[in-house]
């Protein structure tokens, strides 16, 4: 799941962007005309950052050491840290699915905005 979402590349230039507090982000949605009859385009929205929370930074430093061709292991300690103080479950090293993880680490950092 966290090699996947490193190589998002939507998700990191967000996260790029929201190291900065008060830095406004523009989203534009992707064009759906192959996906349907109906050609149309929606108008891009401009969002406005706040300081981002530890979960979100715990991010983005994970995936900037993921992206940096020198390091050789990279090991999630910190994201994993604050992805457990948002859900306990993860604590204690149990099992857990894969989608769980994405589901408390996106909701995580989108209760942060």
């Amino acid at each position: 799941v966290l090699q996947n979402l490193s190589q998002t590349p939507v998700l990191r230039e967000l996260l790029k962007e929201a190291k900065m507090p008060g830095t406004r982000v523009k989203i534009e949605s992707p064009e759906l005309c192959m996906l349907c009859c109906f050609s149309f385009k929606q108008e891009p929205q401009l969002i406005k950052l706040d300081q981002p929370g530890p979960l979100t930074v715990a991010m983005h430093q994970f995936v900037t050491e993921m992206q940096e061709t020198r390091k050789g292991v990279v090991t999630p300690k910190e994201l994993f840290a604050q992805v457990c103080k948002k859900a306990i479950r993860f604590k204690g090293y149990q099992q857990q699915d894969s989608h769980e993880l994405l589901r408390y680490l996106l909701d995580g950092m989108r209760a942060e905005e």
